[in-house]
């Protein structure tokens, strides 16, 4: 598990959107697992493997949570455990309750774990997660920590971007820190954790 970190401003979600296609590289390349995919379509990198939850949720107010899930349900087609419409209800219970609801209905907390439940149906080698814990009570931050940690713990591979230093630091094994667009720093997060002077020069937190 990665954390992409850095100001606002950064160029965090640039980069997310980059990798899922919605911008093009003006220059390099974005490989996922030795494959180039940085000139396919959105829709080709998703089923390349590519699973985004995207800053702001973005859920459909109409479509019910079990529509959601259903329209971005994909095989998985490596010997893995796949995400199935159960499994999902397993870990998000209120969504389990929920299902015949609209998404406009929803809570912030849940439409956040619908968001995620949206990406992961489509069974992702890779899961992209752009600041899930943004305007959600602690509560739920707490939560949501607990449910991406079992993510990790299942072996899921996450890139997290994320404003909430203290979750990205208890959750990430490495750590990306970008400023205007560069990468200042990578390594492991017991690297960076304790670093103050870094931490405050380009994260801007004490």
């Amino acid at each position: 598990m990665l954390a992409l970190l850095g100001r606002n401003g950064a160029g965090k979600t640039t980069c997310m959107n980059a990798i899922v296609g919605f911008l093009a590289p003006r220059n390099g390349d974005i490989r996922l697992s030795g494959e180039s995919i940085s000139r396919l379509a959105p829709e080709a990198i998703s089923r390349k493997g590519v699973g985004f939850v995207p800053q702001g949720r973005r859920v459909f107010p109409s479509l019910t949570v079990r529509e959601h899930l259903l329209v971005a349900q994909r095989k998985r087609r490596i010997a893995v455990q796949a995400w199935t419409m159960d499994r999902l209800f397993e870990l998000f219970p209120p969504l389990a309750a929920r299902q015949r609801y609209a998404a406009g209905s929803l809570s912030g907390g849940e439409q956040q774990m619908l968001a995620i439940a949206r990406a992961l149906i489509g069974n992702p080698r890779v899961l992209l997660m752009d600041e899930p814990s943004e305007g959600l009570a602690p509560v739920i931050v707490a939560e949501l920590g607990r449910t991406i940690a079992r993510l990790k713990q299942d072996g899921q591979s996450i890139l997290l971007v994320e404003q909430n230093v203290n979750l990205a630091f208890g959750l990430a094994d490495d750590v990306v820190l970008l400023n205007t667009g560069r990468v200042v720093f990578t390594g492991a997060v017991a690297d960076v954790r304790n670093d103050h002077v870094l931490i405050r020069q380009h994260l801007g937190v004490s």
